[in-house]
């Protein structure tokens, strides 16, 4: 049962952040960011991403099939989008601060007071027992992806979310500005939890479509694929890989990321490939932190 103390934050935060901005697909004041951690992110590889946009990029829809946490939607800030992925608990919480940000603020200011490991645990717990209504889980998933280790996200085989407590001095657990401004620039997207193979029913000539799979590992202990449960193999990358052709010809701008790997450079021979240099942090181990070579697939 709320309490009387939030039940009025809930009220204060819905006043301050409309439930849907008016201003469909317009531009936040401040540049909107991720409001996630990801696991491949693409926050520190923009200024060498936004040159390799195609010509007339803003008249086009953005169209993101593994939009993780976002980061070349959010730093464009389009104003039509269709983004998808196949983590339903991503897609809720998406979904829920485009709609209900001052709800979603509300209830992580319900949550962080008090984050501790112990905390943490019992949050964990509440969670993976599920039976929570649309709002409350996002703000849970948002918490989880705040407070535990690396913002790693990872299931086990009953699809239970089972990455530790990350060792953070101050985890900034409330971000309301960023959610307002997430918000905002999520008025233009339809977003919907779904496969890749998807958009060969949904993607329109004209379409600007970035692809940010899994990643191919580089080595037998590099992968982190298993994202979500099944985890993406090479079959997947060969099917993605038809996927991209069917849309090339479809007469989709087409952009995609991956490892520098023979396997994914004889995949997408037939293109052009660009080479970015990323720097890498989700690793237990300091020493296989820094950076590494990815490719950049272009069909422009």
């Amino acid at each position: 049962m709320a309490t009387s103390a939030a039940v009025a934050r809930l009220a204060l935060a819905q006043k301050a952040v409309p439930r849907r901005s008016p201003r469909r697909g317009a531009r936040p004041a401040r540049r909107a960011a991720p409001f996630v951690k990801w696991a491949g992110g693409k926050g520190r590889l923009l200024a060498q991403l936004e040159p390799l946009l195609p010509p007339g990029v803003e008249r086009m829809r953005h169209v993101e099939p593994f939009v993780g946490g976002g980061a070349l939607f959010f730093a464009r800030g389009p104003q039509r989008a269709l983004l998808a992925d196949v983590n339903p608990e991503l897609i809720n919480a998406y979904r829920a601060i485009r709609d209900e940000p001052g709800a979603v603020i509300a209830a992580l200011e319900a949550l962080a007071p008090g984050h501790c490991k112990e905390r943490y645990y019992q949050v964990r717990e509440r969670y993976n027992a599920g039976g929570q209504a649309p709002l409350e889980r996002a703000a849970l998933f948002v918490y989880l992806n705040k407070t535990c280790f690396n913002g790693l996200h990872r299931v086990n085989r009953k699809g239970e979310f089972n990455v530790p407590f990350g060792r953070y001095k101050n985890p900034r657990i409330v971000n309301a500005e960023g959610i307002a401004a997430a918000s905002e620039v999520l008025q233009g997207a339809d977003i919907r939890c779904d496969g890749f193979e998807a958009l060969v029913e949904s993607a329109k000539p004209g379409d600007f479509v970035y692809f940010d799979p899994p990643y191919e590992p580089v080595s037998r202990t590099s992968s982190f694929t298993s994202y979500a449960r099944g985890g993406f193999s090479q079959e997947d990358q060969r099917r993605l890989r038809d996927v991209y052709a069917a849309l090339d010809k479809r007469g989709c701008k087409l952009m995609l990321s991956n490892s520098d790997v023979p396997f994914i450079r004889e995949l997408y021979a037939g293109w052009n490939v660009d080479i970015v240099r990323a720097a890498r942090a989700i690793n237990s181990n300091p020493n296989g932190r820094g950076k590494v070579a990815e490719v950049v697939v272009r069909n422009y």
